[in-house]
């Protein structure tokens, strides 16, 4: 199974600069995993799970590149999660005045 989480929306300090130290912003978080399912077993990534998690790991962290949020959230749910094929999109959607910013792995 492929599983689409899109646009998980939170506010969280995140950035280098001296105000995103201070203030935290908007990130938009997207992400894609595979994982095998069996129906018999049970056997499935719970989706909600997964979103909370790293909507936490933001909070607490607190990171200043979004590059190192990625790396990290990436071994994280990998560890704790049976997925494959994660992908991870990172937007910080109000940083600059004329255009959005994201970064993906």
């Amino acid at each position: 199974m492929k599983v689409y989480i899109e646009d998980l929306c939170f506010k969280t300090i995140i950035g280098i600069l001296p105000f995103e130290r201070i203030k935290k912003q908007k990130v938009i978080v997207n992400i894609t995993f595979k994982y095998q399912f069996d129906s018999l077993q049970k056997d499935f990534v719970d989706y909600s799970k997964v979103s909370l998690f790293v909507k936490n790991t933001m909070k607490k962290k607190k990171f200043e590149l979004i590059e190192d949020a990625i790396l990290t959230i990436e071994k994280k749910l990998v560890k704790n999660f049976n997925i494959s094929n994660l992908k991870i999109k990172i937007t910080k959607p109000t940083i600059l005045k004329d255009c959005i910013v994201s970064v993906s792995n």
